[in-house]
């Protein structure tokens, strides 16, 4: 796709090789998956569980696309530090305070990569006895290993590294309105 004049401005000088999802596109399959889950939750208690910090714009705004009521609570875990490959080392920084059992627990995370800090998350969560356990992802990478609590994926991501839309490389570009990769 072409790099808007903006792009450059926006990523403080830094080039973007090209957009890989526009804002235009991510809103509306934002709104899609809202609907998808609107249908897949009709009843009992709904909790957003989004994997910070990643996942807070995704979250945001699919939080206002479901229709029903639901509840929110985050998780911080961190496997990249400043590299633009995950490092395989798992921390777990924040956990939530919310109690799990009995309700539909749906892990709002950013991007599936390796899946590795995913897995190990799940693992923690499941032996909290939610009724159910499901991840909504953004992008999908596919090149982990399937996890099968994957439910709902909004694309499938090129193997670049990739930023915007609460996704960064060292804290930044997180404020993109689009995904796009580093050029």
């Amino acid at each position: 796709m072409t790099v808007p004049p903006d792009a450059l401005r926006r990523t403080g000088g830094v080039p973007i090789k090209s957009i890989v999802f526009e804002r235009e596109v991510i809103a509306a399959r934002v709104r899609e998956m809202g609907q998808e889950i609107t249908a897949a939750f009709p009843d009992g208690d709904l909790l957003l569980l989004g994997l910070l910090k990643g996942s807070f714009v995704f979250m945001a705004d699919l939080a206002r696309a479901i229709e029903r009521p639901l509840q929110v609570d985050f998780m911080v875990a961190s496997s990249y530090g400043k590299g633009t490959t995950s490092s395989g080392n798992v921390r777990l920084l924040y956990d939530p305070a919310t109690d799990l059992a009995g309700k539909h627990v749906l892990v709002v995370e950013d991007i599936i990569d390796t899946g590795r800090t995913l897995q190990r998350l799940l693992s923690l969560l499941a032996a909290r006895q939610p009724a159910s356990l499901g991840v909504c992802a953004l992008l999908d990478k596919k090149i982990a290993a399937p996890i099968p609590e994957v439910r709902f994926v909004g694309f499938d991501c090129p193997p670049a590294f990739i930023v915007g839309y609460g996704l960064d490389h060292a804290e930044n570009y997180r404020h993109l309105p689009f995904v796009a990769e580093l050029g």
